[in-house]
């Protein structure tokens, strides 16, 4: 075996090749990796590319690097235009890296590596029966970017699909920062953004039998995935009726449940709440790194071993000491006790083009699209902690970042104020947005003095909102429960509100909103349920 070479001559430090050994342990076959370049055309990106390819072909026997260049025989044979490019054992797969993986896409690209080597998708078998029925060929293309942990889930997703179904999927994972043409071309202002034949565009990223059902019909799934599981008009009789599939009613639905009580969630939105959308949760116990919505998929699952969810809202509710009946568009239930558990919102601007160009330059999370714009122009628009972080890591990410604030002053902490002055980011203050202005996508912000009502067109190429959050207590208002001014359901401390049989918990009650708050209150809030029903029926 011929000695290493000498330690200069690595790119990849001694500790991530430690890791990369580790985890090719699991390679079985060989994989031949080829990787195409043009000199002029992308020359950072593509040096990266050779040094980090020829290091994991160094660590792996098993990995086969070949090095080619734009427009030569083999370019030409695989459809290769974009430099760099990389192409995962062409013979047998179409997977291609559109751009040099970096960052969160090196994720998807190990993952890709190993499943190519392995010759096993690793879909579950239901997700295989889905793909047995197509029959024409399927181009995928997924946008991402190195700052989004969403990204690489959405491209493992295609990959899979790739490995199963190699006689009739092509995919393309392509890096939205390097591939700026290409994205421009698609429209791209939100990752993960994935293009089905030129025909189906679904932005965020998917669960793997909605991806696999849309890429054999090229249709959007959703609606048929949330198919109601009851016969309209059935009235359905439980112990507990929880609102909002959060972190606390999640919880509640499996403590619930647990105990015996036939329960059943109703959530109109996204399963997870916010935590869903969240892109790194770092402070979650037993999780240091995990994004929003896989944390929220893990326990949407175990809470489904336990309790019903249904993708539906009441349309009428009433609550009071004969107990609880709701009305949603399809069914009536029927309940002893409610758990009002829908958290909050983001607060929007509610200005005119907020929700036109959601996607299209207005966005509400710096981490996932921040590097989108890299080298262009946003606003920041807020006062607070989270407005001055987010300015500060779109500074540091290159994006030629303003913050608009409606006051003359931040409510920020003080360091984060320093910062902001520091790194001279320019400040719009006392400054009211009223509208936000586009073609296809934002072009400009218009906003008003609230000092000297003079307006003014501030260009832009994106805006990220960041002004609160509001808690979704309209319901619990209705029922006559008592609020905070700010809104916020008032309860005790066994999470019992005013209204006889009816509880709150989570961030619809305010205080301390973090993911381990409203997973607390959601347990005590169902075990004191049990707890008061059982006085009832000793």
């Amino acid at each position: 075996m011929p000695a290493p070479p000498p330690e200069q001559d690595w790119f990849l430090p001694e500790k991530s090749r430690e890791q990369l050994k580790a985890l090719f342990v699991d390679m079985l076959h060989p994989v031949n990796l080829h990787i195409f370049t043009l000199p002029g055309t992308g020359d950072v990106f593509n040096e990266y590319l050779r040094r980090f390819s020829t290091d994991i072909a160094r660590v792996c026997d098993k990995i086969i690097l070949h090095q080619h260049r734009i427009g030569d025989d083999d370019a030409r044979k695989w459809g290769v235009t974009y430099s760099p490019t990389v192409l995962l054992e062409p013979e047998r797969y179409r997977i291609r890296f559109v751009g040099a993986p970096m960052g969160e896409e090196g994720r998807s690209f190990l993952a890709a590596l190993l499943m190519v080597s392995q010759r096993e998708s690793g879909l579950t078998d239901a997700t295989k029966d889905i793909l047995k029925a197509l029959d024409e060929e399927r181009t995928v293309k997924v946008f991402a970017s190195p700052t989004c942990p969403y990204c690489p889930p959405q491209a493992v997703n295609a990959f899979r699909c790739a490995v199963e179904r190699p006689d009739l999927v092509s995919v393309w994972c392509v890096e939205t920062g390097q591939m700026v043409e290409l994205a421009q071309r698609y429209n791209v202002g939100s990752v993960p953004h994935t293009v089905f034949n030129e025909k189906l565009t679904v932005l965020g990223l998917e669960p793997e039998t909605r991806f696999a059902m849309e890429l054999v019909t090229l249709k959007d799934m959703q609606a048929e995935l949330l198919a109601p599981k009851h016969q309209p008009g059935e009235t359905v009789s439980v112990d507990c009726l929880i609102l909002g599939a959060g972190p606390a009613g999640l919880t509640a639905g499996i403590y619930a449940g647990r105990a015996g009580l036939k329960t059943l969630i109703l959530e109109k939105d996204t399963i997870g709440g916010q935590v869903a959308v969240t892109p790194v949760v770092e402070n979650y116990p037993g999780f240091s790194n995990i994004p929003g919505l896989a944390l929220m998929e893990v326990m949407a699952a175990q809470a489904r071993q336990y309790c019903e969810i249904l993708p539906e809202e009441p349309v009428s509710l009433s609550a009071g000491e004969a107990g609880v009946t709701a009305a949603t568009a399809s069914i009536t239930i029927k309940a002893k006790v409610l758990l009002i558990a829908t958290g909050a919102k983001w607060r929007k601007l509610e200005v005119p083009g907020e929700t036109e160009y959601f996607g299209h330059g207005v966005n509400y999370c710096a981490t996932c699209d921040g590097y989108l714009y890299k080298g262009r122009t946003v606003l920041v628009v807020g006062g607070g902690n989270t407005a001055l972080t987010d300015a500060l890591y779109l500074k540091n990410l290159g994006v030629n970042v303003a913050l608009v604030h409606r006051r003359g002053e931040f409510r920020a902490e003080k360091h984060l104020v320093d910062s902001v002055e520091r790194e001279n980011i320019p400040l719009h203050l006392n400054c009211v947005v009223e509208a936000i202005l586009g073609d296809v996508k934002v072009t400009a912000v218009r906003a008003r003095s609230v000092t000297t009502g003079e307006v003014k067109d501030i260009p832009t190429d994106g805006v990220f909102i960041a002004i609160g959050e509001t808690p979704n207590s309209e319901v619990a208002a209705r029922l006559g429960c008592v609020l905070t001014p700010e809104g916020n359901i008032v309860v005790d401390s066994d999470m019992r509100t005013n209204v006889p049989r009816v509880y709150a918990a989570g961030d619809v009650t305010g205080g301390v909103r973090q993911i381990i708050t409203a997973v607390g209150q959601g347990g005590t809030a169902a075990l004191k349920i049990f707890e008061d029903m059982a006085r009832e029926h000793p």
